[in-house]
């Protein structure tokens, strides 16, 4: 591919992940398939790459947050210290795992999401009527 050509894609799947990621959806959930499919990066490089880019979101979410006062400070630790543990424990076994058994599992864990969207649309919006 054309080394302008995947510049341009790079910047614009993080533009992308970006607006996403600032709405609250997370970017990962496209940035993830949009590297991996269109670029051919291996699973756990783009695993990586979201990792690093979310870094940089999150702190700038948590900043606009905290001056806009929707942080709730007194139970945080909590999920801080969840958070640290999940995020060591699921490293270690995307470091153990092949990169063909990352993909599926993402695709199932896209297609769940998807699913619990769908219910949300069509069910509980039917029942605030």
């Amino acid at each position: 591919m054309n080394n302008l050509l995947t510049i341009f894609l790079f910047i614009f799947f993080g533009l992308l992940s970006g607006i996403l990621g600032g709405l609250g959806m997370g970017g990962g959930t496209l940035l993830i398939p949009l590297l991996s499919i269109f670029l051919g990066l291996d699973q756990k490089l783009c695993q990586g790459i979201n990792l690093v880019s979310f870094l940089v979101m999150a702190v700038f979410s948590l900043i606009i947050h905290y001056k806009n006062g929707f942080i709730e400070t007194n139970r945080i630790y909590y999920i801080i210290l969840s958070g640290i543990f999940f995020s060591v424990a699921g490293s270690i076994l995307a470091g153990v795992l092949p990169s063909g058994i990352l993909k599926i599992i993402f695709g199932y864990f896209l297609c769940l999401l998807a699913i619990i969207e769908i219910i949300k649309i069509f069910f509980l919006k039917s029942k605030k009527r």
